[in-house]
């Protein structure tokens, strides 16, 4: 099992526009531990990542606005914490409780197993 690390990303503001998750060259920086902070979860923790690839589930947009549809889909679907390889049970809960609490952000987003 890979030892993951889970953490509510920082965002600025909140949107509803179409998702698709961002690429590295999407961020304005090249430091890692800032672009991690648009992640849910991270295999090489969040101060400093080891590279890119480490981070997952991306709920923030290179913009800095959360994305509901991202938040979506990061609980549930083919590319949710559910389909990350890997990861233990109460790490994965762990996640799913974070993007409970993220879809607060919302009136119309409900996450439900």
């Amino acid at each position: 099992m890979m030892n993951y690390s889970v953490h509510e990303p920082e965002f600025d503001d909140t949107t509803d526009d179409d998702w698709s998750a961002p690429q590295e060259n999407d961020f304005d920086t090249d430091d890692l531990s800032e672009i991690a902070s648009h992640f849910v979860l991270s295999a090489s923790g969040f101060d400093s990542p080891d590279t890119y690839d480490d981070l997952k589930l991306p709920v923030v947009g290179a913009d800095g606005r959360l994305n509901e549809n991202a938040v979506q889909t990061a609980y549930s679907g083919g590319h949710s914490v559910e389909a990350v390889e890997d990861i233990d049970d109460d790490t994965k809960q762990d996640a799913k409780n974070v993007l409970k609490s993220l879809a607060d952000e919302f009136d119309d987003l409900d996450l439900t197993d």
